[in-house]
């Protein structure tokens, strides 16, 4: 069983709020650097929330790394470790996993937590958009099941899709754990189900088939938001945005040196804040 993460379930306007930085931070992207984009959205941000005070942290770790991924996972206890990982993939260099697209799955991701999406809903949103843009299964699903949407029952079976993925189907293993292969056995499972019948009927019914029509059933049926999807051909603005990172991650590294040549470096500055 996955072992769970300091993460808690947030009230509504945080994630409201989330949804509302990573949606202006993908509109704006392209014409301004994340650093300086940070520090604009966080006046614009609702002051009674969390947030603001979580972008000041992941503004210095912009200044000293040139990402967010680690800010983020110092802050366990607000960013949940899917938001993590996501954003990790997205800054990790030699990756082709497109940064818009990131910033577009965790603005829908937010939205869906902020609806109080259901966890059937939920996994599946999670799990296509590892599928759709290929990243890595062991890790994600990792992050997934440490997420605290997901009691004890669910992180558990998603530690066995983890395990079993590519020796079952995922449609199958959604299936057994369904209201409706209950009842279509007329007798009690072993195990709790985690799919409702209406799940389980979109799963038996998508059983070794293309998992896009899987993924397209589910979408329709449970009314999640469409995972975005990677685009064949990079635009100029994700070749720009990309760019402007690895600007980014220059500007520290020389901040970095020039601290050293000047008689050391202040390591209190790396020091995670007391709350």
């Amino acid at each position: 069983m996955s072992k769970k993460s300091s993460a808690r379930i947030l009230p509504h306007e945080e994630y409201v709020e989330q949804e509302y930085l990573f949606k202006t931070l993908r509109e704006r992207k392209s014409t301004t650097a994340t650093q300086e984009l940070m520090k604009t959205i966080r006046h614009e941000i609702l002051a009674s929330t969390q947030l603001p005070m979580a972008m000041e942290f992941m503004e210095t770790s912009l200044r000293h790394t040139g990402g967010m991924a680690e800010a983020m996972a110092h802050m366990a206890h607000y960013f949940t470790p899917f938001q993590t990982f996501i954003m990790s993939e997205a800054e990790r260099d030699g990756g082709k996993f497109d940064y818009f697209i990131a910033l577009q799955l965790l603005e829908r991701e937010a939205r869906c937590r902020a609806a109080g999406l259901a966890p059937p809903a939920m996994f599946l949103y999670q799990f296509e958009a590892l599928s759709r843009n290929r990243l890595n299964y062991e890790r994600g699903l990792q992050a997934i099941a440490s997420d605290p949407v997901f009691d004890a029952n669910w992180s558990e079976w998603i530690g066995l899709v983890r395990r079993q993925l590519g020796l079952l189907d995922i449609a199958e293993m959604i299936y057994v754990r369904s209201e409706y292969y209950e009842i279509l056995r007329k007798k009690p499972a072993e195990k709790p189900f985690l799919f409702g019948e209406k799940e389980g009927r979109i799963a038996l019914a998508n059983r070794r088939k293309d998992p896009t029509y899987l993924f397209a059933a589910f979408q329709r049926h449970l009314n999640y938001p469409q995972v975005p999807r990677p685009v064949l051909e990079e635009s100029e603005e994700s070749v720009l945005a990309k760019l402007m990172r690895t600007v980014d991650k220059l500007e520290a590294r020389m901040k970095f040196l020039e601290d050293e040549m000047r008689g050391g470096v202040d390591i209190t500055q790396y020091y995670v804040k007391d709350e």
